[in-house]
């Protein structure tokens, strides 16, 4: 047995801000993607995924049925026959590990579930997300139920606020163009809880409040609004706004020896970071008007390009 499989996904734009009702752009990433299977090869890998598929059964026993039914007769015969799931996203690095899973088991074993298929109305986006969020708390702690929901779906998530995301379209690639979204390497497995928790407390300071609204907020909405218009000027403008920001603000976030490189691209213009994900390690997200030029002022890292302008 296989399953269907399920794509990582990458926030491009809302990481923090979606939780205070920021703009947030969201697009699946087919380059990592993972699949229920049954154990048929007896690897660690399979067994710990197993494992750990069992704690997060007892888990969704919790959920609310109003909000969700499960199949757990079918669910639980799965599991003890050895079931995990198989995949090639790497965890703890912002792409949406955890999402991948909720998303396929809720795709096989969720009753009476909201298809891909059907008119997806805005409600239905809600009540999917409601649900993922409920699925997906057991690996955060807490969770917007978004990464899920952009797995499950498999198409880009334009979120206007947290009552109101819907399905969108984006400018398609220019194959031959110079300009990127990159992913760059840290070599660093990231936790996201912790990093949550340190934006909580900051968030109990009036003085990151204001920030946060004044400056962060702001340039994320912006540049959601010129990567789907295609403004690409104004959208380097407002990504390297964001870059300082976060540098200035979210430092806690971005691991220290990548500060000063963070510093250069805004200084030299080569190439604009940002977070991606809830930071602390895993991937960091580049911006550049020319890959070329950034791929040897960042020769020292792995880069893989995610959307070429």
């Amino acid at each position: 047995m296989k399953g269907p499989l399920f794509y990582s996904k990458i926030l491009l734009f809302g990481e923090y801000g979606i939780i205070k009702d920021s703009k947030g752009l969201s697009i699946p990433y087919s380059f990592y993607n993972g699949a229920l299977k049954m154990n048929d090869e007896n690897s660690d890998s399979a067994k710990a995924s197993n494992n750990g598929l069992k704690l997060f059964v007892e888990h969704l026993k919790t959920i609310d049925s109003e909000i969700v039914e499960f199949d757990f007769d079918s669910l639980d015969r799965d599991v003890e026959s050895g079931m995990y799931f198989d995949s090639s996203i790497p965890q703890g690095y912002g792409v949406g590990s955890s999402g991948a899973l909720v998303a396929a088991i809720y795709d096989k074993y969720a009753k009476a579930k909201i298809t891909v298929l059907e008119n997806l109305t805005r409600e239905k986006l809600l009540t999917l997300k409601t649900i993922f969020a409920e699925m997906e708390s057991f690996f955060h702690g807490k969770s917007s139920g978004l990464d899920p929901l952009n797995s499950y779906l498999s198409i880009p998530i334009l979120i206007n606020s947290k009552d109101n995301i819907e399905a969108t379209g984006i400018p398609s690639q220019e194959s031959r163009g110079k300009g990127a979204v990159f992913l760059l390497d840290s070599g660093i497995i990231g936790e996201t809880a912790p990093m949550v928790s340190i934006f909580m407390d900051n968030m109990k300071q009036e003085g990151f409040r204001k920030m946060l609204k004044d400056q962060f907020i702001k340039h994320t909405d912006a540049c959601v609004d010129d990567f789907l218009n295609g403004d690409i000027k104004s959208l380097f403008k407002n990504t390297k706004q964001l870059s300082k920001v976060v540098l200035n603000h979210f430092k806690p976030m971005i691991p220290k020896q990548f500060h000063e490189l963070w510093k250069k691209g805004i200084e030299t213009n080569e190439y604009y970071l940002k977070l991606c994900g809830s930071g602390g390690g895993g991937y960091i997200l580049g911006f550049t008007e020319d890959f070329n030029k950034a791929q040897q002022s960042l020769s020292d890292y792995k880069l893989e390009v995610v959307y070429n302008f």
